[in-house]
């Protein structure tokens, strides 16, 4: 078990991190909210030390993918309509006020995930690949086909237009 200053310590460096990626995958501050205490009381609770300050990190993404994941599959959230989600059925505006990055959240997960990564948290490909546990080359791909779905989604053809 960690130590309160190393808890402490780890909100602080990768605080926003998490909440970023559980908001890029939820879309929801309250399971936003949850999750992030969900990783952070993992990681008080594990003893094991990292071998570096990048292994604490790509630790700490895959922890919190996995975590938004099982939240996505549970059967409450499958069966259940959010609040913000019939709110915005019947008056719908963009919450973040960024065109890319609502173009980023209407992707599907797997290209979702990759551009976040690589383009917001500046992984490369062969890191990514690591992290989600993926061969190098389908990450290539996915990065080639999330820019494609972006330039759709943005309506650019890619010439500065």
């Amino acid at each position: 078990m960690r130590s309160e200053a190393e808890v402490s310590q780890a909100i602080d460096t990768y605080a926003d991190m998490v909440k970023q990626i559980c908001i890029l995958h939820l879309k929801n501050d309250a399971d936003t909210e949850d999750i992030f205490q969900t990783v952070f009381l993992k990681y008080a609770l594990r003893s094991a030390a990292f071998e570096s300050a990048e292994h604490e990190k790509a630790w700490l993404i895959r922890v919190t993918l996995n975590a938004c994941k099982d939240l996505l599959r549970s059967f409450f959230r499958s069966h259940t309509l959010p609040l913000e989600a019939a709110a915005e059925l019947a008056a719908p505006e963009t919450p973040f006020g960024n065109p890319v990055l609502e173009a980023v959240l209407r992707l599907p997960e797997k290209y979702r995930r990759v551009i976040y990564l690589h383009y917001y948290m500046g992984y490369s490909a062969p890191q990514i690949a690591q992290i989600l546990g993926k061969n190098p080359n389908t990450v290539y791909t996915h990065l080639t086909r999330g820019r494609e779905m972006l330039k759709e989604i943005l309506g650019g053809d890619g010439d500065g237009t």
